[in-house]
């Protein structure tokens, strides 16, 4: 039936059929995507009202987006809160229209394609029963914690409920996103359809015949009970440590707390996670991870001011940085061909990308696809076809002028030219050119397929419009473009300099490793900088030390000298500082009295943050949020603070208010 002549709706559309099943449609006006706001629930509790005065045969929710449900709440209304009470408030007028869908006493499903996260899984799991559509877009999960809270409008209730309590935990400790079949597999998803046309059917069909889910298993409900319970709780606490601190990151840990206390009753629950998470949203961690939300939001943008579509990408390099830049294109579904000198340097790029295509691809078919896309190109025949090329070799000013003079004249009009130099000046490497503006740095981090930053780099005479083409490629290829000034050491190695000649003055001082690194992680960083200067490679930091590296370090130099010397490099060759097997760093647990792990870490990140503020005022990068952002995601700073020069600023402002 039409509903042309009833109420309107700005978000919302609905209809009843024939069957006098009631579909509601979301459709946020102006959005690309659903999200959850305010005005979105309003409009939803006055369709549940109207539900609720004539019951339909089954109620089915879906989205009017092509290419998602819903991605969860709208971030950007939680920075209108200052007052926990108030968000703990707004959190329960947002249960209390879920509780109304779920006592509605009629059948209701979600009709679920694309993405399907935080409040939007929330809202599906207060339907009887869940369909959806089986593609790669499909994704579910509860990515909260990644923003300092925990799901607060019945997810964490409603999930444990459903899947049981180690399984729902787990998937809400990690923020892990599972594909439609994984779901289907833990039970969140009740059943799957293989085509867009067969979605509203199944809904319908759910509806008729009065499917609800069936719950979890008697094993998996047992989780949810005493005293198991206790004791997964304390097996969470203890795994979640291992990961991050509490003191930093508080919401995994009072989310295993509420858990642990509430489970029984359903209310206490309910009620638990609009207190806490009312609470968490106005602390500190929570606000500085939603500023890193928006910094990430912001440098995508600039991925997206440039119409430059890439298939063809072309690397001259197969070293470690040239084979796996090779490997992340292929991955994300472009051809590349990879040049060096002779075949038999190509092959352990070609090695190190099949694990990597095993790791993440899996199936067979798929490492084959991709396999097929990567080609080994002794000749550099790929350069004419490339949109992008790629120079990754050695850090030799005179070589790479001498690369880029065959490779100019072969290349398209429209292809970019690009460096992955990680310090030298791109006016020194330009200058041959007979089209200088054309060269920029586009600068990645090792590990490639781990690290999502890279510095676009551009110099004094660089066109514009190949900077915003190279971000475009980086936005291709899931990766945060940052745009940076030519200059030593550009953004995060010239930062990171400074620190990692530090931690080896420190060893040089007697101070033992282990308590270095531990001190830098109880400080917030993801790993200590000896171990950094490991994964890095000795032979780098040399580099950084004759480069980049301020006032006397010819102790320093030595020392990685002498190393350098025994063939002691760090991971690449299984000995640095540390001895490496499968990866790993052979570390002795390291005990850090609070006090002297404090003094440590002052006094690793003194040399760190000053070296930010001089970056800051040389104007490396556009503004301080995106140096924050570069800092963040090139070197794995502190999240929790919201980036080093939000810390030092929060800082003088604690030290006026004391002072």
């Amino acid at each position: 039936m039409s509903n042309s002549d009833e109420k309107q709706f700005v978000h919302w559309r609905y209809e009843r059929d024939k069957s006098e099943i009631l579909w509601l449609t979301l459709d946020r006006q102006g959005e690309s995507t659903n999200s959850l706001g305010e005005a979105v629930f309003d409009e939803l509790s006055d369709l549940l009202a109207m539900a609720e005065a004539n019951t339909p045969t089954g109620l089915v929710i879906q989205s009017g987006k092509k290419a998602s449900f819903i991605v969860g709440a709208d971030i950007r209304e939680f920075s209108g809160f200052t007052s926990a009470d108030a968000v703990s408030e707004k959190i329960r007028e947002g249960l209390s229209v879920f509780s109304r869908l779920e006592n509605l006493p009629c059948p209701t499903v979600a009709a679920v394609h694309g993405f399907c996260l935080g409040g939007g899984l929330e809202l599906a799991l207060a339907c009887d029963y869940l369909v959806a559509l089986n593609v790669p877009e499909t994704r579910v999960g509860f990515p909260e914690v990644k923003l300092g809270i925990f799901p607060g409008l019945g997810g964490t209730t409603r999930l444990t409920e459903k899947v049981g309590g180690l399984k729902g935990m787990e998937l809400m400790l990690t923020g892990r996103m599972l594909r439609a079949p994984a779901a289907r597999g833990v039970g969140i998803i009740d059943e799957l359809v293989d085509e867009f046309g067969s979605l509203q059917w199944s809904a319908r069909r759910a509806i008729l015949k009065k499917r609800k889910s069936r719950g979890p298993s008697k094993l998996a409900a047992m989780t949810n009970r005493q005293p198991a319970r206790k004791a997964i709780a304390s097996m969470l606490r203890k795994k979640t440590a291992e990961k991050v601190n509490p003191a930093h990151y508080p919401a995994p840990f009072e989310m295993i707390n509420l858990w642990e206390s509430a489970r029984d009753n359903r209310v206490r629950m309910f009620e638990g996670e609009a207190q806490k998470v009312g609470e968490l949203m106005v602390g500190p961690t929570a606000t500085n991870l939603r500023r890193v939300f928006f910094l990430t939001e912001r440098m995508k943008e600039l991925g997206k001011r440039a119409d430059f579509p890439v298939s063809r990408v072309h690397v001259v390099g197969a070293g470690v940085m040239g084979g796996d830049i090779a490997a992340w294109c292929v991955l994300q579904g472009m051809d590349v061909t990879l040049q060096d000198r002779e075949l038999k340097y190509i092959e352990p790029a070609l090695k190190r990308a099949k694990a990597l295509f095993k790791k993440r691809l899996r199936k067979k078919p798929a490492v084959d696809a991709a396999l097929a896309r990567l080609r080994p190109d002794v000749e550099g025949s790929g350069i004419a076809r490339a949109d992008v090329i790629i120079e990754a070799i050695y850090e030799n000013a005179d070589a790479k002028r001498e690369l880029y003079s065959t490779i100019e004249p072969l290349m398209a009009e429209h292809a970019v030219l690009a460096t992955n130099t990680s310090a030298l000046p791109l006016e020194e490497l330009a200058q041959d050119l007979k089209n200088p503006s054309r060269l920029i740095g586009i600068h990645f981090f090792n590990p490639v397929a781990k690290m999502p930053l890279v510095e676009i780099v551009y110099g004094e005479n660089t066109d514009e419009s190949w900077v915003l083409k190279g971000a475009a490629y980086c936005a291709q290829i899931n990766r945060f473009p940052l745009r940076v000034k030519s200059s030593p050491g550009f953004l995060v190695n010239r930062v990171l300099a400074p620190y990692l000649m530090e931690a080896i003055t420190m060893t040089l001082e007697g101070v033992d490793k282990e308590i270095i690194d531990a001190s830098a992680i109880r400080f917030g960083m993801p790993m200590g900088p000896i171990e950094l200067a490991d994964i890095v490679g000795l032979d780098v930091c040399m580099n950084v030390a004759q480069t980049l590296a301020k006032g006397d370090v010819e102790a320093q130099r030595n020392l990685l000298q002498s190393m350098i010397d025994k063939k002691q490099l760090g991971k690449k060759t299984g000995e640095g500082f540390y001895v490496w097997s499968d990866g790993q760093a052979d570390r002795k647990p390291a005990t850090v009295d609070n006090a002297y792990g404090d003094q440590i870490a002052k006094r690793l990140m003194r040399p760190f943050l000053d070296e930010c503020k001089a970056v800051s005022e040389d104007g490396i990068v556009e503004d301080d949020d995106l140096l924050d952002a570069g800092i963040i995601f090139g070197t794995g700073f502190a999240p929790f603070t919201g980036g080093p020069m939000n810390y030092l600023a929060n800082n003088a402002v604690k030290e006026n208010a004391h002072g």
